[in-house]
């Protein structure tokens, strides 16, 4: 009779085992399954940052421009390299002028649209937009 509890007990064991290991394998997939989560966040993050710092390059493309102008009606554009960002800006037309800067960080381009009227020294803005 001790033998047969003795077989008994080893089959329990056994089975708390198997119990065991099904509850680590869920909890690595949970925890996996988060992880991955947190993973593509953090990257959707980064590449909105991205985006919106050539957002904000263009303008100061723009702003930039419009000193420029005031300073000398005669300028065109340049390029300019910002940190690791460059911005190219182009200013056309006598009056209204227009200035458009194309701000790039990265992978990402944004352009940022200005329009201009010279009046007595003075410029007045009648259009700014993305584009």
């Amino acid at each position: 009779m001790q033998n047969y509890n003795l077989k008994f007990k080893i089959k329990e064991s056994g089975q708390a085992l198997i119990t065991l290991l099904f509850f680590v394998l869920i909890s690595l997939t949970i925890t996996s399954g988060a992880i991955i989560i947190i993973i593509i966040n953090s990257l959707s993050v980064s590449k909105s940052q991205e985006g919106t710092l050539a957002y904000y390059i263009a303008e100061s493309g723009v702003e930039n421009a419009m000193l420029r102008l005031l300073r000398d009606p005669n300028y065109a554009g340049e390029t300019l390299i910002i940190g690791e960002s460059t911005v190219i800006i182009t200013v056309t037309g006598s009056n209204p002028k227009t200035a458009v800067a194309v701000g790039q960080n990265g992978n990402f381009k944004r352009t940022i649209q200005v329009d201009m009227n010279y009046n007595n020294g003075y410029y007045t803005i009648s259009n700014w937009k993305e584009i």
